[in-house]
């Protein structure tokens, strides 16, 4: 393995991924749309798959729970300093409480790579009641 190869396997100069939605803010059961912005890094890498978690967070009971996720199967190239978008539609949950104090959302993203690298990136979102 060669040293670009090692760095980007601790994720330095290795592509990014970042969850662009068009608001922050949504009721139970509406559609959220936006896209993942992908921005390639320091050399070519071959896209594997993107998972995005629809997390739950509750403080007081201290736990999360994945409520939904979405999986998206590649084998796109993304070239060094690219960017590229691929759309994301996600139907929330009728049943989702409105978001609390105690109670949070937020979409975990992960991009993995065919060589095995893994990157991460969290956006919240909040659910507000009738």
């Amino acid at each position: 393995m060669n040293l670009k190869e090692y760095i980007a396997r601790l994720g330095i100069g290795s592509a990014h991924i970042d969850l662009i939605l068009e608001k922050e803010t949504y009721r139970a059961g509406e559609q959220v749309d936006g896209y993942f912005l992908i921005k390639g890094g320091a050399k070519l890498q071959q896209l594997k798959r993107i998972d995005c978690d629809f997390v739950l967070k509750n403080r007081e009971e201290k736990r999360e729970e994945v409520v939904d996720f979405v999986t998206i199967l590649t084998t796109e190239y993304i070239h060094a300093k690219e960017c590229n978008k691929i759309p994301f539609a996600f139907q929330l949950p009728e049943g989702v409480k409105p978001s609390s104090d105690i109670v949070s959302y937020r979409f975990k993203t992960r991009l993995a790579f065919k060589k095995g690298e893994v990157i991460q990136h969290e956006d919240a979102i909040r659910i507000v009641g009738e």
